[in-house]
């Protein structure tokens, strides 16, 4: 069966079908980390990252987020929680044309995130979730700010299909409903189904990457093997990674 659903966030409520099964194997092949969520956990983790986004940041549906992340587990949480409260997700977006910004560690980054006059948020990408050692000035540590969010997540108002809800880099805007069918068209153009296991090595900055460790599988019922510095591992630890993660297809 098919989800009809009609928003990224009905997606992700689609795929709660199946609340066990794998749905991102993340690796960090600068670090060793590997880490898996099932659909459950992902879920889990985007209801308290929504609970964040729209309680103590504030954010109204149509805000735009500025997403300074690279391909990470945790960027997709917060894609995926933009999507399920209304704010328009700004992946590599302009600061200081948004109304509030994620960032990751990297001091550039940081620095320019400085530029937005509104919420800022600073995600230490450690394995495990892990804070800061000392958070950044001016910005609120997720790691220590989302444990205590809520489980379950309901938008003060619901978001629509027709409401904007992506803005790719070079500034194309796509609505919910426009999302999803490029998401169900790039599933179809990789060959994904059902149970399909995409390898992809591809960088969150454009839609290509964002399907490929994302939205794809997730239209799919499919699941992801996200890998970040995947230029360090040698073809041998590739091959040996595509067999023990049964790896169906890939995207590098």
């Amino acid at each position: 069966m098919t989800s009809t659903a009609r928003t990224p966030a009905g997606l992700l409520d689609y795929a709660l079908g199946e609340p066990a099964r794998p749905l991102i194997t993340f690796y960090d092949d600068a670090t060793g980390e590997r880490v898996e969520l099932s659909v459950a956990t992902f879920a889990n983790w985007v209801a308290k990252t929504a609970n964040l986004i729209q309680g103590d940041l504030d954010a109204q549906p149509g805000d735009r987020l500025a997403l300074l992340l690279p391909a990470h587990w945790q960027t997709a949480v917060w894609l995926q929680a933009c999507f399920a409260t209304g704010v328009v997700a700004v992946p590599g977006g302009d600061p200081a044309t948004a109304d509030l910004v994620v960032s990751g560690p990297d001091p550039q980054t940081l620095d320019a995130a400085r530029a937005c006059r509104g919420e800022r948020v600073a995600l230490a990408l450690r394995p495990l979730g892990g804070r800061f050692p000392q958070p950044p000035q001016g910005f609120a540590d997720y790691a220590v700010e989302v444990p205590t969010q809520g489980d379950r997540f309901a938008p003060y108002a619901p978001v629509t299909p027709d409401a904007y809800a992506l803005e790719l880099p070079g500034g194309e805007q796509l609505t919910g409903a426009e999302v999803v069918e490029r998401a169900r068209a790039s599933a179809a153009a990789l060959g994904l189904e059902p149970g399909s296991r995409l390898l992809s090595g591809l960088p969150f900055d454009g839609w290509d990457g964002l399907a490929a460790g994302l939205l794809a599988p997730l239209a799919a019922n499919g699941s992801v093997v996200l890998c970040r510095h995947l230029d360090r591992l040698p073809p041998e630890g590739l091959t040996k990674r595509q067999e023990s993660e049964r790896v169906t297809h890939t995207a590098e």
